[in-house]
């Protein structure tokens, strides 16, 4: 989330987590409930990052335990000498509580059945099991044996770490459903995932951003936190979306295309970030890679075959039965060696655009404006699969 001053403003403060709201957690699973019924039933799920006294996710799964028909859900948490500052109510009243460990120790706890003959499985239901050996990080060899034993991983992880927690998700070959940064798109050990169709985005829309529970031991000076309707500081978070490898209903639907010359007659928008950004009335194509730049989502053509540069939102409409991720600008070791229609200038010519703007980058995707390179913001490439018709 680099760049994003309410973050920045957050990370100022020394802190690295943000809480996921309820109503957040409930709008996304209910995207994969609702097209699968099945998707959770039978199966164990491990939230690594969630101490129930604050953690949403723990508290929604419990709430909705029957429902999906769980058969165990794991939660583990930091040592509060690790970060977590919180003591939660069912450490303290357990038998194994330890004024020692409650600050070293990792915290494990789990959900399996009904604990208190209430004759349903809630969060009341939830038991303290141990004190970890060690603080809790999901790197350790305890908490790996647990994402060993569990169908899926769910959490928020720490934004800092989202690299290497996926990394280390995706190592076991479980099923996930977490969040990150939309900047994370970019990043080598990420993107192809999603070229591959092994990962893709959530249910919940990458436009906007997120409001999100600040840890209740941090000051945020900004003007933009609030309180919510249950006392917590919530700050609005920028380029929060949600990664998965789970089906959900929108990845199947088919975006309605309409004909390029359609969109440049009634597209208001598009018409005026054409003349904008280029000074021209069609779609321009890029210098350096054998591609028509398309700058909305809503304007690619119905009528063209070839390789189209679209924005990242791309992927909350991408439909893998419609179109191929082919590659990414940015890339400049995939640009060289693996992608087919890239063609950099002249070394004479590179020298020339980097004196014009010195923001210019050979790997990035750019189009001439009256001689002079414009660099585009980060573009996904893709090729569609198959015509649609038009509105």
């Amino acid at each position: 989330m680099a760049g994003n001053t309410r973050l920045g403003e957050a990370k100022s403060a020394k802190n690295d987590e943000f809480y996921t709201r309820f109503c957040d957690i409930e709008a996304e699973m209910n995207a994969y409930y609702e097209y699968n019924n099945d998707v959770f039933r039978d199966k164990t799920i491990l939230l690594p990052c969630d101490d129930p006294e604050w953690s949403e996710f723990t508290r929604y799964f419990a709430v909705n335990f029957e429902r999906f028909g769980l058969k165990k859900l794991i939660s583990t948490s930091y040592a509060r000498g690790a970060g977590n500052k919180h003591l939660t109510p069912l450490e303290l009243a357990s038998p194994l509580f330890s004024e020692d460990k409650h600050l070293t120790h990792g915290k494990l706890f789990t959900l399996t059945h009904d604990s208190n003959g209430s004759g349903n499985i809630n969060i009341d239901d939830i038991e303290f099991s141990e004190y970890l050996e060690g603080d809790g990080d999901f790197r350790s060899a305890e908490i790996t044996k647990l994402r060993d034993e569990a169908d899926i991983i769910i959490t928020n992880p720490p934004f800092s770490l989202f690299r290497e927690f996926l990394a280390w998700v995706v190592e076991a070959n479980k099923q996930f459903i977490i969040m990150g940064n939309k900047n994370a798109i970019t990043y080598k050990g990420v993107f192809p995932l999603l070229k591959n169709n092994e990962m893709w985005v959530g249910y919940t829309s990458l436009n906007g951003g997120r409001w999100m529970i600040l840890p209740k031991d941090i000051e945020v000076q900004s003007s933009k936190a609030k309180s919510d309707s249950d006392g917590n500081m919530i700050l609005n978070i920028a380029g929060v979306c949600w990664f998965t490898n789970i089906e959900h209903g929108k990845r199947h639907e088919f975006l309605k295309l309409d004909t390029m010359e359609h969109n440049l007659v009634f597209n208001k928008k598009l018409k005026k970030r054409l003349l904008d950004d280029f000074g021209i009335n069609e779609y321009p194509r890029y210098e350096n890679y054998d591609a028509l730049e398309v700058p909305l989502v809503e304007a690619i053509p119905s009528d063209y075959d070839g390789i189209l540069g679209v924005p990242r939102t791309f992927l909350d409409v991408y439909n893998p039965d419609q179109f191929e991720i082919v590659g990414r600008d940015g890339d400049l070791d995939w640009a060289e060696n693996e992608c087919d229609f890239y063609t950099p200038p002249s070394s004479e010519k590179q020298k020339e655009y980097k004196r014009q703007n010195k923001t210019w980058r050979v790997q990035n995707s750019y189009v001439l404006k009256d001689g002079k390179p414009e660099t585009i913001y980060a573009r996904l490439f893709i090729r569609p699969k198959k015509r649609t018709n038009a509105h």
